[in-house]
This record gives structure tokens, C-alpha cells and sequence, in this order.
């Protein structure tokens, strides 16, 4: 190894090492300041080549301090996971290996852990062991996948090559979703082709949950779309009621699981999740509740020949003789070994760790909702997973409290609309989070919710 590769990353990794070390007892959200300091490396582009160490310890000191700690214990914004000790040391690892893993011949290490990490996966959630399994950047790009995979086999159905002819003359597909339809599947179906507004909206009831009986009549030209883990109250679809129907009609049934899905690898969630399996293709992010680095998102797929048809890519360069190959199940050709990070996070956790680490974020997001209940607030939502809504007013102290709350430092939580209500989002999904820091940032809510 060079002495400038080894130095610098010798100086990467011990301020990687400060700045964790230094997380607990830091503000959350950085202050104007510190986000001004940032200005200090908005330099000119250098003429010559800079020390590749005084890069680093430039980033180090002006972009740390203005780093969201949203890989520490108190934050509680959107739903945004830290990362595992295994998990990171993987990933430190697996840019050190730099593979590109769209193809086996590229990466023999990273297409076969990838491969067990899927193998795992199947197992843990309990899905069939012929499901595919496609490692991508995020929900919206599991959401994408499979609504392409989805397209495939309904307009292959009728008898209609999309990926040949496109959409031009095409026979029509019905989409139908809930009205909490998250905005991430909307932003799939607009780039599936489908459109955001071109649509069939079924009615939910005060917790985000699609009315089954409100479900309009599916035909076998039907793409239903499901939520696991309402982004707001973490509620899920009444999958039993409306999984079964569907599928006798011959419909694609796809299925959001952004952050619920993970609430299939723990027994005490198994109501919530029951016949979730009997669906056509999942979403989910392995950098949510696997706490795993970003990005990490994971598509899942029971059509294997549907999902390699629409994702496939042949050139005069590619073996095509091969069974599969990991770029059949994404977008991407060429991406960074996103399994990796997954392997060592299964291995290091291990089935009753995974399960642990969902029931405790769940247990901390009951404590907050008692705990601001007890103290006079509003709780919206019924807390069945790890999401809880709380309002402090009217809308206006409650967008007050929110502000003073992220001003104080000791956590961070973000504003929503619920069915026309302001109110603040609670998420917990950190693997290091504590019951100190539920009582730290309890006090720290109620405190400003005091003033406000």
C-alpha cells in the first residue's frame, strides 16, 4: 500500500472514531454556526494536487460538527436506522475491497454473500426460498423494481412484450392503492410508467389502514399496492381480507414494507404481518431497522422469471449462459456491494438479535407515547410498532413545540399532517438506543412542550 493511502486512511478512521465517540453527548441537529462552518470548504477547485491527509482532517473538522447524528441514540426523525458495530466494520472493509457487484465475475466475494445474505433474509422473514432478492439504494428503488417486474407479468399476460415495445398501444393496467399511499410508491409509479394520478384510491380508516370493504372489484389486469408500516402511525393493511381476494383474481399484489416488513422478523409482530407472504413482491431498507450504512434498500420478488425479464440486460461482453446474476434484480449494473454490510449485520446479530432489536425500538416508542400522555399530550396514532404521533395544541403550539424541541439539542423529532392535524413524528429505529435516552429526550419534549 502507498504511505498517502495508508495515512490517510489511518487519519479517516480515527476521525471516524472521534466523531463516534463523540455522538451521545453531542447536539443532535448542529447549530447555525457549526452548518455555517461548513463554508470553510467551499473552496476554488485546487490547480495541483493536496495532501490527501489535510483533505480528510479538513472534512473532519468543518463537516463533522455539521453532521446530523442521526447514527446516534436520540434521533427520532423520519425513520433513519445507525449502523451496527459489524456493519460498519464490513463497510470499511468492503470500500477497501471497492466491488463492483452487478456481476459475479466482477466479485466472486461480493456476488456470494450477497447471495447467502439473501438466503438468510428469506429465512428470517419467512418468505419461500425461490424468492429473489435484489440489493438497491432504497425503498423507492425496491418500489420501482418490483412495479416493473409487476408490469411485466400483467401485460406478458395479455400477451404484450413491454420491454421490447414499451407502453405506446399497450393493454391498460388498473393500479389501486390506499390514500396513504406512501410518496416514495408514487414516485415509482411515475417512473414505471403508471403515473402518480392515474389511479384507483381506496378509502383508510384513522390509522392509515386501507378499508377492505371499500376495495374496488380486481381483475387479473390489477396492480394492488399494500403498505406494511404506515410512515406515520406504522399501521399495516388488513392483508388477510384483501391479499387473498386479489390473488384468486389473478392480480399483482406488491407490497411497501419500507421499515414494517423488518416487523416480520420478530414473533410478537406476527398479527401484523399474517399473509403478508402471499403477496408478488415486497419493498423494504435494510438501512431502517437492519441498521446497516446507507444506502440500502432491498427488493423482494416471488416471479423470478418476471423481476430477471424486466431488470435484465444483455451486451456482447456479458455471459449469458449463467443462471442469475445480480444485476437481473436491480436497475444498476455497476453498484457497491450493499450485501456485504447485510452478511455482517445477520451474522453479527443472528436471528433472536434482529428480533431483539425490533422489540426494544417498539418498547421505547410505547414509553414515549405513555410518557407524553401521562403528561397531558394528544397521542393520534394507536402505537403498534415503533411510530408514534403526538400533538401538543393547536396546530400552531404544536409546530412551536416542534421548533423548540429541535433547538434544545437533547433529540430530534419532525413535524407531519395526520388526516389534517399538525403533529410531531416520534420514529425509533436505532439499535443503540437506550432507556436513558428515552428519559433524556422524554424530559427534553415535555420541558419545551412546557414553554411553548
Amino acid at each position: 500500500m502507498p504511505d498517502d493511502a495508508r495515512t490517510s486512511l489511518e487519519h479517516g478512521a480515527n476521525a471516524a472514531r472521534a466523531y463516534l465517540e463523540s455522538i451521545s453527548g453531542r447536539r443532535v441537529f448542529p447549530t447555525a454556526a457549526e452548518i455555517a462552518g461548513l463554508n470553510e470548504l467551499d473552496i476554488a477547485l485546487p490547480g495541483a494536487p493536496v495532501d490527501p491527509t489535510l483533505v480528510v482532517d479538513a472534512l473532519h473538522t468543518h463537516g463533522s460538527p455539521a453532521a446530523v447524528a442521526s447514527a446516534g441514540p436520540r434521533y427520532f426523525g423520519f425513520v433513519i436506522g445507525g449502523v451496527v458495530p459489524a456493519a460498519l466494520g464490513a463497510s470499511v472493509l468492503a470500500n477497501a475491497w471497492d466491488q463492483n457487484t452487478g456481476m459475479f465475475i466482477c466479485t466472486p466475494v461480493g456476488a456470494k454473500l450477497e447471495a447467502i445474505a439473501a438466503k438468510w433474509l428469506l429465512d428470517l422473514l419467512r418468505f419461500d426460498a425461490f424468492c429473489e432478492i435484489g440489493f438497491v439504494t432504497g425503498a423507492t428503488v425496491a418500489n420501482f423494481t418490483a412495479l416493473c417486474a409487476a408490469r411485466h407479468r400483467l401485460l406478458d399476460n395479455q400477451g404484450w412484450n413491454v420491454e421490447n415495445d414499451g407502453l405506446f398501444g399497450a393493454p391498460e393496467i388498473r393500479v389501486i392503492v390506499g390514500e396513504q399511499v406512501h410518496a416514495s410508491v408514487k414516485k415509482a409509479l411515475s417512473l414505471s410508467g403508471f403515473g402518480r394520478t392515474r389511479v384507483e384510491t381506496v378509502p383508510v380508516d384513522n390509522q392509515g389502514r386501507m378499508i377492505a370493504g371499500q376495495l374496488p372489484a380486481i381483475d387479473e389486469r390489477t396492480l394492488l399496492c399494500l403498505q406494511a408500516g404506515e410512515v406515520n402511525t406504522g399501521s399495516f393493511d388488513p392483508f388477510p381480507e384483501i391479499i387473498d381476494q386479489a390473488k384468486s383474481a389473478g392480480a399483482w399484489v406488491h407490497v411497501d414494507g419500507a421499515f414494517g416488513l423488518w416487523a416480520r422478523a420478530c414473533r410478537q409482530f406476527d398479527h401484523l404481518t399474517e399473509a403478508i407472504d402471499r403477496a408478488d413482491s415486497w419493498a423494504a431498507d435494510a438501512h431502517k431497522w437492519l441498521n446497516v450504512p446507507y444506502d440500502s434498500g432491498l427488493v423482494l420478488c416471488r416471479d423470478r422469471e418476471a423481476i430477471h425479464a424486466a431488470m435484465g440486460i444483455k451486451a456482447a461482453y456479458l455471459d449469458d449462459r449463467l443462471v442469475s446474476e445480480p444485476c437481473w434484480m436491480t436497475p444498476e449494473l455497476s453498484r457497491r456491494a450493499r450485501g456485504i454490510e447485510i452478511y455482517a449485520a445477520l451474522r453479527s446479530l443472528g436471528r433472536s438479535g434482529v428480533s431483539d432489536m425490533i422489540s426494544r425500538c417498539c418498547r421505547h416508542a410505547r414509553c414515549f407515547a405513555e410518557g407524553l400522555s401521562a403528561a397531558g399530550f394528544e397521542i393520534l396514532n394507536d402505537v403498534v410498532l415503533n411510530q408514534v404521533l403526538v400533538r401538543f395544541g393547536d396546530d400552531d403550539v404544536t409546530r412551536k413545540t416542534i421548533n423548540l424541541i429541535q433547538d434544545d439539542g437533547t433529540c430530534w423529532a419532525g413535524g407531519t399532517t395526520w388526516q389534517g392535524l399538525h403533529a410531531m413524528r416520534i420514529s425509533v429505529s436505532n439499535w443503540a438506543t437506550t432507556d436513558e435516552d428515552v428519559t433524556l429526550s422524554l424530559e427534553a419534549m415535555i420541558r419545551c412542550a412546557r414553554q411553548a
